[in-house]
């Protein structure tokens, strides 16, 4: 595995050695040992989810407040997705800033987004089925979210807005700036 760290810290790019032949391919999506050692620290994931999305279906940018907030790792099974990170920590020097990524079926790519980051996705292929892990349960409670369409953040989502399909929580976000719950 090829752990290659983002334009903000924490987050990291997760490039898998993929053995293919004629018979198919051969992965290893995660082990503990390597994906520790290139956080720096032990995430203990407790739970795996997967999705299955339509082109266009927008999810996010969500998040979980403390002492419910989530490392994630997510993956693309089937299907492709722009993938989001967002920093929300205010302390933080890239407080605001985004990190973007491709993952599709084909690059096997991952991304690991830390505990103070919101996170979203688009589906850019006919559908998409997501893949990921979290080490902390959903708590509904401690649940929020930030617009997808805040100018301050300056998304490209790839689609035109009259092609996003979104929850009506998700439409309802407020922007960054009227957000009043972030990480320190």
């Amino acid at each position: 595995m090829k752990f290659v760290p983002q334009s903000i810290a924490g987050v990291i790019l997760i490039k898998p050695m993929v053995h293919g032949d004629g018979r198919g391919y051969f992965i290893e999506t995660f082990r503990r040992d390597l994906f520790d050692k290139a956080v720096g620290y032990t995430v203990n994931f407790i739970q795996d989810s997967e999705s299955k999305s339509a082109k266009g279906v927008l999810r996010g940018l969500h998040y979980q407040l403390p002492p419910y907030s989530q490392n994630k790792l997510v993956r693309v099974i089937e299907g492709s997705v722009l993938d989001i990170a967002v920093d929300i920590r205010k302390s933080s020097s890239t407080f605001g800033q985004h990190v973007a990524a491709e993952l599709t079926e084909n690059n096997k790519h991952q991304l690991f987004i830390p505990q103070g980051f919101a996170h979203g996705f688009v589906v850019l292929s006919d559908t998409a089925t997501l893949a990921y892990k979290v080490d902390n349960y959903y708590a509904q409670d401690h649940d929020r979210g930030i617009a997808f369409d805040d100018e301050q953040l300056a998304i490209d989502w790839r689609l035109p807005k009259d092609e996003l399909q979104l929850t009506d929580k998700d439409k309802n976000h407020p922007n960054l700036s009227d957000a009043s719950d972030y990480f320190e």
